[in-house]
């Protein structure tokens, strides 16, 4: 895992990444990225990448209050602060583009939530309270999508990803997991369209697919990745018997489109264990490059790494608290836990349990 990754336009130093965690701490009004971010991600450069928070591609796909965006100029020039900070320490970073679907509340956004059908399902986000503040709020019924707002949503990932090229990021992961919009388009619970995007599972799965290929065809697909969670059953009612099948189908296609790399989250929220034919499975129809995500440890990471099954492998949480967790990793060094006071940070809040975490002293 310390070793370099080159692959067509991606070179990292080693095959640490960063994983995307939301945290909240954009400036106000207009979610802007600011100096405070900068010097967090800053931190954390001796990863080998890293993918940022999820990053709303236009106010409609919000739903997390204090979130930074990818669609304003105010956005763009947070973004390079942030960028020119993680590049000064040898570090790569892609911005991860995000649509929360139905998960989210007009209270956050401003719009109706957008799903593939009006359907919803017990949820919680952080957003306004009604008594002030800020905090875990339930979602709010969504509307379904016209046939005009998927092609307008499609444009919104597109220019995002311009965005971001000119905000000086290395390219962008599109967020298609956990239960927000592209994964909601996939699942046959949460997906009941009789038009070409629901129905059959290339159907399901072609919203993603179109939004791949347009962003590829605009930044070049070497500079494109996308996160799946197949396992994870988090913003559903119920697990999907066709969503594994649907997952290798879409990998079939993507491995012709050369992407930087798919990403999977794993071992989160509500999930069932990934077995091992599935990884094997996986590898059968797609060669290139592959992440893996979900509560690793050093061995755990290596063993995928060692038996071909990725090529990246992704910690959160313990980068929260170990801003030199790759040095940590190395030289065998203890790890600061991520414990209850951790978590209550992680939303929101000041430089306390964000920047402030040390690096360790031998």
């Amino acid at each position: 895992m310390f070793s370099r990754f080159e692959s067509k336009g991606l070179e990292t130093k080693n095959r640490i990444v960063m994983a995307p965690m939301t945290r909240s701490r954009t400036s106000q009004p207009g979610d802007a990225p600011n100096a405070l971010m900068a010097t967090y991600y800053q931190q954390r450069a001796s990863a080998g990448l890293i993918v940022t928070e999820g990053t709303p591609v236009s106010d409609v796909a919000r739903g997390y209050s204090m979130t930074p965006g990818i669609y304003t100029p105010e956005h763009i020039q947070g973004w390079k602060a942030v960028t020119q900070a993680i590049h000064s320490k040898g570090g790569k970073v892609f911005v991860q583009l995000w649509h929360v679907g139905r998960r989210s509340h007009e209270s956050i956004s401003g719009h109706t939530p957008l799903a593939p059908s009006a359907i919803k399902v017990k949820d919680q986000v952080f957003g306004p309270l009604a008594e002030g503040g800020y905090g875990m709020i339930e979602t709010q019924m969504p509307r379904a999508m016209t046939l005009a707002d998927i092609e307008q949503t499609k444009a919104d990932f597109v220019q995002a990803a311009k965005n971001a090229i000119e905000a000086g990021f290395d390219g962008v992961e599109v967020h298609g997991a956990h239960g927000y919009l592209f994964d909601t388009f996939m699942r046959l619970e949460s997906n009941q369209r009789t038009d070409s995007y629901g129905g059959s599972k290339e159907n399901r799965a072609r919203f993603l697919i179109e939004t791949l290929e347009a962003i590829s065809d605009e930044i070049g697909s070497d500079k494109v990745a996308v996160r799946l969670s197949p396992h994870v059953i988090e913003g559903f009612a119920d697990e999907d018997p066709e969503i594994l099948e649907l997952t290798l189908e879409a990998l079939a296609k993507m491995a012709k489109m050369d992407l930087a790399y798919v990403h999977f989250s794993e071992n989160i929220s509500r999930y069932l264990a990934v077995p091992e034919s599935f990884r094997k499975a996986v590898r059968a129809v797609y060669s290139n490059p592959i992440m893996v995500a979900g509560k690793l440890t050093h061995d755990s990471a290596q063993a995928l790494l060692d038996k071909g099954y990725a090529d990246f492998v992704a910690f959160g949480t313990p980068f929260v608290t170990n801003p030199d967790l790759v040095a940590r990793m190395q030289q065998g060094w203890p790890l600061a836990e991520f414990d209850a006071d951790a978590r209550l940070s992680l939303y929101g809040g000041s430089e306390k349990g964000y920047t402030d975490y040390p690096c360790y002293q031998p």
